[in-house]
């Protein structure tokens, strides 16, 4: 069986819930804003929230960060207009809300973020390939190794020693999504990974053993764990550093997505318009550099706010 592991902080509901009132609340926008989705994203929401509640004092933000896989259900039901997911819908997620409404959610890329595999920080493993690394998390080997990798020793290490601590992300997340689609071909993780539901808490396992390797969002890294460059079929070794990201050079890079349920020629509600507005401009991109994400470049964004009728075309 999967061991699962529960935060008490991320296991919750995540409840922003930020109001102030008074004369000034008349000369903004106000009125209440709920998103429903991703926790990787739940520092950028939770920033973005109180940015855009010193902006519009009026503004009330409540922000559930469940995993990504809760933001298609909560859109298709309508208890929110905004989705905030670290990966794409599926067929069958986008089918039921076209279903449901009649049109697709739109998309809007608020960020660039990428999947790291970490171990403790005197593991001197030097880079991995990706059937290596589907060798070592997978029971599968979709991604061309001849079996499994369980010791160390397998991949010319003296030290650590002994057996392979597996550590990595529940089902619900996009992380897990994502890491199973692109690490291991989309092949089965072996039962001895360890879940765990957020990031910091797979950093935080892996700190603590030096047998151990996980994967967490790139965000999460801390000097007691050491990202592994991962190598490409050239055998060149693609480091997680921002400017591989946002070139896309990196293999588990990845966009954050806000998902909108918007009718087509129909404009976006004020709060979720001051919102995204926020997300797309400077000072937005801003905070996405300042929590350890990827900015877009700007063109990107122009092209974004214009698609969404935020300047003109």
């Amino acid at each position: 069986m999967t061991r699962v592991h529960r935060s008490p902080f991320w296991a919750a509901l995540l409840i922003l819930a930020v109001l102030f009132a008074g004369p000034a609340a008349a000369k903004h926008r106000s009125g209440t804003l709920d998103t429903v989705g991703s926790d990787t994203m739940a520092g950028l929401m939770l920033r973005w929230g109180e940015r855009l509640a010193r902006q519009h004092p009026g503004m009330r933000v409540q922000l559930q960060a469940s995993g990504s896989a809760s933001a298609p259900p909560a859109l298709t039901a309508g208890t929110t207009l905004l989705g905030p997911m670290s990966r794409p819908m599926t067929e069958a997620e986008h089918q039921a809300f076209v279903d449901r409404y009649g049109y697709p959610p739109r998309e809007v890329v608020v960020a660039r973020d990428a999947l790291v595999v970490v171990v403790h920080r005197h593991n001197p493993l030097p880079s991995l390939s990706r059937p290596q690394l589907d060798a070592i998390f997978s029971e599968t080997y979709r991604c061309g190794a001849a079996g499994g990798i369980v010791r160390w020793a397998s991949l010319g290490l003296e030290r650590p020693a002994g057996r392979i601590v597996l550590h990595g992300r529940n089902a619900v997340s996009g992380t897990h999504g994502l890491f199973r689609r692109e690490a291991l071909c989309g092949g089965r993780f072996r039962p001895s990974v360890s879940e765990h539901p957020g990031s910091a808490a797979v950093v935080a396992a892996v700190a603590e053993d030096p047998q151990a390797i996980g994967y967490a969002g790139l965000n999460h890294l801390t000097p007691s764990v050491r990202p592994v460059p991962l190598r490409d079929a050239e055998g060149v070794r693609r480091a997680p550093v921002p400017a591989a990201v946002r070139r896309g050079d990196y293999p588990l890079a990845r966009d954050l997505r806000l998902y909108v349920n918007l009718p087509p020629g129909e404009s976006l509600p004020a709060a979720e318009r001051a919102f995204i507005e926020l997300v797309l401009s400077a000072e937005g991109q801003a905070i996405v550099e300042e929590l350890g994400f990827v900015s877009l470049p700007e063109a990107v964004l122009s092209r974004q706010r214009r698609q969404l009728g935020f300047e003109p075309r």
